[in-house]
């Protein structure tokens, strides 16, 4: 409580300084930037090191041309490009895999990275459709070589050969011979995942996904046959090998058919971490969770979930505090070691070399940031050590072959771009792909602030002002509303791109005279179980309405909005907050543009439960439609702009058909922007920028604030 207090002084007087300066400094931000101009910088993701050499790579988007770069650390200016896509064509790169030699990169070009639909997505509308396939290219840069159609490729520790998903099942293709065939492994019911080579090559574990169940499986490349894992009725998953490829340790998930998503879990039927015998299947529960608090399985965002250490133990997560926390765990089982305590949670994690070092990145110390930190995992090892701080973001921390850390890092001024940490340095590696006209300088600075929500609850948030805001001023306020619901924003660019370019925005709409607040409402990541867990949020309640309304009450006693120009906007969950604060609060929010929002959660339920039928769970299914933004359009009097891809996988495209025709039947106005063949997560930059500028446009004319919109 302390602490939180003292955030909120902080906050205000950040609030005041920054009105000060902004009045102070309004001419160095006299020449405005357009929309383009604020997407254009790189976004680099799919960071990796190389087994061998010191390299690393990433991939970086840049106006929606996404390619590989590769850098040779302690090789000043050695950042290059290696591939060359020249096209905004909405083809992502995912995927990415070193040889062991450290000689080319394998690599996913195309495909749905969102994972929730195997057809492939086709925004650019190629006459003959996208595809989804894996590419090799030397690592100095050359023509990519085509090795097959299909996704989730992993390298052979011996570099000759490359295993991959194909419509569900496993395939291998050499690439030291250019001219192999893909060859199928086998033939198994399921859909297979989680590929995972044995550290001497002869065998492939892997997950069979059968609906309300999965297996762990290992493979045998000599024997051409595979074995189950100690299978049960249980979802098991996240195989890793141990460093003699002789055992397998995998987690074990309860299933429980009653839980849905959208609802509050804070307790479920205990997960348990097995170590099996790689040859006969036959495994042993080494660990529990507990009951109660930590009982619900909390993955990390990291490819593994489970880590052997030189000193024979496994790291994993879990939040038995209601934090989410490394914890070691010796292979005979027992008691399982805290390595990270504290009221903060971790994220990506990256283990050495040596299998000694662990390096990952958290919220510790500045809630709404991430840096990174390292410990050592033997038993004696001291507290966590920061490796990076101040007021940057660093995120998705790697450990070269030589032992060196490179991270993913931005700020309030630019987004995420690779770089090397040297001491208490952190220096790009390719500062010579960001354009010259990325106005990234002129950016305000977001100042963490929290506010009440109606119902007490403390809620954390960045506020973006004017820069040529004077004292005195009232100006029209907007509030961003992120989706997931699990997610944070930061004071800074985020390390997902939806939420980049969302944080652009934002910056775009200050620039034009808005006060922006961001809302890390509840049932958000960052700030514990108990808040990402609120009770009643979601489709059991819409508890995090309170946050809204919050949100804008908030804004009001601000001397520099204008309390009659509130507007709201958000994407997908954040989509559906601001259709509810439209639905709920026209008398607060004047005006909103919703994003492919969720408007009817029995709609929304089955894209991620199949075996959700709102007929057969009637009171849920009631609760779940009075949780939503079409229970209350009678109420709703204020102006919408809806934008919505038609091939939205994650939100169904009937979601905003539906709510159109109840506008249309209670002559509330609505403007629509529909972009056909674009799913989600938008893949192509064009279709980001009109859509912003659409936005931008509809906020201009309904909140009638001075200036123009610019998209180019």
């Amino acid at each position: 409580m302390a602490k939180e207090s003292r955030g909120r002084v902080g906050a205000v007087c950040g609030w005041i300084t920054s009105v000060t300066l902004a009045a102070a400094s309004a001419a160095a931000f006299a020449q405005g930037f357009t929309i383009e101009q604020a997407l254009s910088a790189p976004f680099c993701t799919e960071l990796r090191a190389a087994p061998t050499g010191g390299q690393v790579s990433w991939v970086a988007d840049i106006g929606g041309r996404r390619n590989l770069w590769v850098a040779a650390l302690g090789t000043a200016g050695s950042a290059k490009q290696v591939t060359h896509y020249t096209e905004d064509d909405g083809q992502e790169i995912s995927s990415v895999d070193w040889t062991h030699d450290g000689s080319s990169l394998v690599y996913v070009r195309g495909g749905d990275t969102e994972g929730l639909n195997p057809a492939v997505p086709n925004p650019a509308d190629f006459q003959h459709g996208a595809k989804e396939e894996i590419w090799v290219v030397d690592a100095n840069g050359g023509e990519p070589r085509l090795l097959a159609e299909g996704h989730e490729p992993t390298v052979s520790p011996d570099g000759k050969t490359v295993a991959y998903v194909s419509k569900g099942q496993i395939w291998t293709v050499r690439l030291d011979d250019a001219k192999a065939k893909p060859e199928q492994l086998m033939e198994i019911r399921g859909s297979q995942h989680g590929l995972r080579w044995s550290p001497d090559g002869t065998r492939l574990a892997f997950v069979s996904g059968r609906g309300d169940h999965g297996f762990v499986v290992a493979y045998s490349l000599a024997d051409k046959a595979w074995t189950y894992m100690d299978p049960s009725t249980d979802g098991d998953e996240a195989p890793v090998w141990s460093p003699d490829s002789k055992q397998i340790a995998f987690l074990r998930v309860p299933g429980q058919k009653e839980d849905l998503l959208f609802m509050a879990h804070r307790e479920a039927l205990p997960w348990s971490i097995r170590v099996a015998d790689a040859a006969t299947g036959k495994s042993r529960e080494i660990w529990k969770a507990a009951e109660g608090v930590g009982s619900v399985y909390r993955e990390t965002p990291s490819a593994d979930q489970l880590h052997w250490t030189a000193g024979g133990e496994l790291i994993f997560p879990w939040e038995r505090d209601g934090w989410l926390h490394f914890y070691a765990l010796p292979l005979t089982g027992g008691t399982a070691r805290l390595l990270t305590p504290g009221g903060f949670e971790v994220e990506h994690i990256s283990l050495s070399d040596d299998r000694k070092t662990l390096v990952f990145d958290s919220n510790q110390d500045d809630i709404d940031r991430r840096h990174v930190w390292r410990i050592g995992v033997a038993s004696q090892a001291g507290p966590p050590e920061p490796l990076t701080r101040g007021e940057g973001i660093e995120t998705q921390p790697v450990v070269t072959s030589d032992g060196a850390v490179v991270v993913l890092r931005s700020d309030a001024h630019t987004p995420m771009r690779a770089a090397a940490v040297h001491g208490r340095d952190v220096a790009d590696l390719a500062p010579q792909a960001v354009p010259k006209d990325f106005p990234g300088a002129r950016f305000v600075t977001p100042k963490q602030v929290i506010f009440s929500a109606a119902d007490g609850m403390q809620i954390h948030g960045q506020i973006f002002l004017p820069p040529d805001l004077k004292p005195g001023e009232k100006r029209p306020a907007a509030v961003f509303f992120h989706g997931g619901s699990q997610r944070q924003m930061l004071l800074g660019f985020h390390y997902m791109d939806y939420y980049s370019n969302a944080y652009a925005m934002n910056q775009y709409l200050a620039s034009k005279g808005y006060v922006v607040l961001a809302a890390n409402y509840r049932s958000g990541i960052g700030y514990g179980m108990k808040f990402r867990e609120a009770l009643n949020y979601g489709a059991d309640g819409a508890s995090e309405f309170n946050d809204v309304m919050g949100a804008g009450v908030y804004l009001r006693t601000l001397p520099e909005v204008d309390g009659a120009k509130i507007a709201s906007w958000g994407g997908s969950y954040g989509g559906y907050l601001t259709a509810l604060a439209l639905a709920r609060a026209s008398d607060l929010y004047s005006a909103g543009v919703d994003f492919h929002g969720v408007h009817d959660w029995n709609l929304e339920m089955p894209t991620f439960v199949p075996s959700y039928d709102p007929r057969e769970r009637e009171q849920i299914a009631r609760r779940a439609f009075e949780s939503s933004p079409m229970a209350d359009v009678k109420t709703w009097r204020s102006p919408v702009l809806l934008i919505h891809g038609d091939d939205d996988r994650n939100v169904p495209f009937a979601e905003t058909v539906q709510l159109v025709e109840a506008l249309r039947k209670h002559k509330i106005e609505f403007e629509e922007l529909i972009f056909p063949d674009e799913i989600h997560g938008f893949l192509l930059q064009r279709s980001w920028i009109r859509a912003y500028t659409a936005a931008a446009d509809f906020l201009h004319r309904k909140l009638k604030t001075p200036g123009t919109v610019a998209a180019h």
